[in-house]
């Protein structure tokens, strides 16, 4: 961009500086999604339950990330999901507690998604926050 700028020209030179920028923070927050995501995923691994829960598949070893649901074009958003692509079934049941079989008591309780989340989240957070900052200086 050259240090005079015609008066003309002055709206198409502001738009084109404003798409650059649009499209740096998209690959910082794509950028930034994609390794909170992985990182979460393996904590997930680290402190799901190991033991008694799935007879057949280890539930820990489940935890896989996919693309998050589509959106319209231009709408300028980028998600990921991390789900268990064995035991999907369990998440909410280990998480929250459940009734026991033959109904005669209460499971307790193995909360291992919610301070993950709560970790990555804030986590993810910060990261963007400092990439974000770090550009506009």
């Amino acid at each position: 961009m050259s240090s005079s700028i015609k008066i003309e020209n002055l709206e198409k030179e502001v738009m084109k500086y404003l798409e650059d920028y649009v499209e740096d923070i998209e690959d910082d927050v794509k950028e930034t999604t994609d390794s909170v995501t992985k990182e979460a995923k393996e904590k997930l691994k680290q402190t799901s339950p190991k033991s008694g829960i799935a007879r057949n598949t280890k539930y820990y070893k489940g935890w896989a990330v996919k693309n998050g649901a589509k959106t319209r074009k231009g709408s300028h958003k980028y998600t990921k999901v991390i789900w268990n692509k064995t035991n999907y079934q369990l998440t909410h049941l280990l998480e929250f507690g459940h009734h026991k079989r033959d109904g005669t008591g209460w499971v307790d309780a193995q909360p291992h998604i919610r301070k993950v989340e709560e970790e990555y989240g804030s986590k993810f957070a910060d990261l963007l926050d400092r990439k974000i900052k770090r550009r506009s200086n």
